[in-house]
C-alpha cells in the first residue's frame, strides 16, 4: 500500500476533465483532496493524498502526467518549534484540521501533530513569536 501526498498543477483544458473521477473509477485509488486553489482562468493547483498498491499509484501518476498535469511531491512543511511557542493559543484558532490544538484549557498547553497539518499556512501570520514556519524538504 502506497500512501503519498502529491501536488498537481493543471492548466485550464486540464481542470475541465474528470480526473479525480478516473483516478478512483480506473486506477482504484484512494483521493484525498487536502487543498485546492483555481484562478478565474481555470488554472491552479490541486493538493492530493493518493493511496492505494504501488501499481495502481504509479499508474495513476501515469495517467496524470499523459494529461500533461504535472506532478510534484508535496515539498513544503509546517515546522512548530515548541520552545519558541508561548502558548497563547492564537494558532489553533486558524488551524482547520486540528493540527494545532490546546490539549489543556488550564494550562493552555498547545500541541502540534503534523500527520494532520495539511500545509495551508493559516497559521504562520497569526503567531507573534514566529514559532511555526514552512519549510521546503529538499528533494
Amino acid at each position: 500500500m502506497v500512501k503519498n501526498r502529491v501536488v498537481c498543477y493543471f492548466s485550464a483544458s486540464q481542470s475541465e476533465q474528470p480526473i479525480i473521477f478516473r483516478l478512483a473509477r480506473d486506477y482504484d485509488l484512494v483521493i484525498n483532496i487536502i487543498k485546492a486553489d483555481i484562478n478565474p482562468q481555470k488554472e491552479g493547483y490541486l493538493v492530493v493524498e493518493l493511496s492505494g498498491d504501488k501499481q495502481s499509484y504509479e499508474n495513476g501518476l501515469n495517467y496524470l502526467r499523459d494529461l500533461g498535469v504535472r506532478v510534484e511531491p508535496l515539498s513544503q512543511t509546517v515546522v512548530w518549534h515548541e520552545d519558541v511557542c508561548i502558548q497563547c493559543g492564537a494558532c489553533t484558532s486558524f488551524c482547520p484540521t486540528g493540527a494545532l490544538v490546546i490539549t489543556d484549557r488550564e494550562t493552555m498547553e498547545v500541541t502540534f501533530d503534523n500527520e494532520k497539518c495539511i500545509v495551508c499556512a493559516m497559521c504562520l501570520d497569526c503567531c507573534p513569536t514566529r514559532a511555526v514556519e514552512l519549510h521546503f524538504e529538499v528533494a
